[in-house]
């Protein structure tokens, strides 16, 4: 209990342990006045000593015009600085061999190919995987990449093409593709969307109305073959999906066909020539060809 007359913790011994307390008390539990355990202390005082020790022996101190050099001349940045500047090296022959290469000679080059698929999977991930997720597998309006269904190729130089130039990208050699907004331009008649939508439906061999097939069949015929073909399997040459699959960029559904037919999406991809050197965009063609089963 605290001294009325001085108002300070009065010290008393505890009856059971013998110990004396420092007089502090709340709600009837008195501190005890226990030493600190020596194996404390000596680490303690041991990172005293260390830390006086770092003070004089390494960088430390910030001043003015600088910071303390200590006495073993370290710097954390230099370091750092020597060793991204030998990773540059060491990339940098790899980079121009690629660029020396020919695709196919890389993919044939257990070296090459090994340090393209490193480079390329690093690459993929930090501009790549936003749109087409990490593993490449897509999602709706995003082309799945680890599957053998390519919209504009999927070869090689297909793919180093499709990356370079970009699709409706802006740049002068994108790829270029345009799915009519049948129904939203009014091209069509809600009727003929809707026989439409039954077409694709029992291409992708599904069940539909019979006789809305007959009905859309010249209508497809007349709109939709000179892209997608007379059986509509599609067009590599021209962007035009295969429709006689189960594979679906927006939607294999009644409801998302029609809308495709409807309002005729059409996604970008950025073109990365300006953004990417030649080893780069090589190194990210090997890789996407690798994990689509190199097709």
């Amino acid at each position: 209990m605290a001294d009325p007359k001085h108002d300070k913790p009065t010290p008393h011994k505890d009856e059971v342990s013998g110990v004396d307390t420092t007089g502090h008390e709340w709600d009837g539990i008195r501190e005890l006045d226990n030493p600190l355990p020596r194996w404390w202390l000596y680490v303690f005082y041991g990172c005293i000593v260390f830390a006086i020790g770092y003070w004089i022996l390494m960088p430390a101190w910030p001043g003015l015009h600088g910071y303390s050099k200590g006495l073993l001349h370290r710097s954390d940045r230099g370091e750092l600085s020597i060793a991204l500047h030998d990773l540059s090296a060491k990339r940098g022959a790899a980079g121009q061999a690629l660029v020396k290469a020919s695709l196919e000679q890389i993919e044939a080059d257990p070296k090459l190919q090994a340090y393209a698929l490193s480079a390329g999977a690093s690459i993929f991930g930090d501009n790549c995987a936003t749109c087409h997720g990490t593993g490449g597998t897509g999602g709706k309006g995003y082309p799945n990449l680890r599957d053998d269904v390519w919209l504009w190729g999927g070869d090689l130089n297909a793919i180093e093409h499709t990356i370079r130039v970009g699709i409706r990208s802006g740049h002068p050699d994108a790829r270029q593709s345009q799915m009519p907004s049948f129904g939203r331009d009014q091209l069509l008649t809600g009727e003929q969307v809707n026989d439409l939508t039954e077409y694709v439906t029992a291409l992708s061999r599904r069940k539909a109305d019979p006789a809305a097939v007959n009905r859309a069949a010249p209508v497809f015929q007349a709109q939709c073959a000179v892209c997608h073909g007379v059986e509509g399997k599609g067009n590599q040459a021209v962007g035009a999906p295969n429709l006689t699959d189960q594979d679906w960029l927006y939607g294999g559904d009644r409801n998302s066909i029609h809308t495709q037919i409807w309002n005729g999406k059409a996604g970008v991809m950025p073109s990365w020539e300006k953004r990417f050197d030649t080893a780069t965009i090589k190194a990210l063609t090997v890789y996407v060809h690798a994990n689509a089963s190199g097709r």
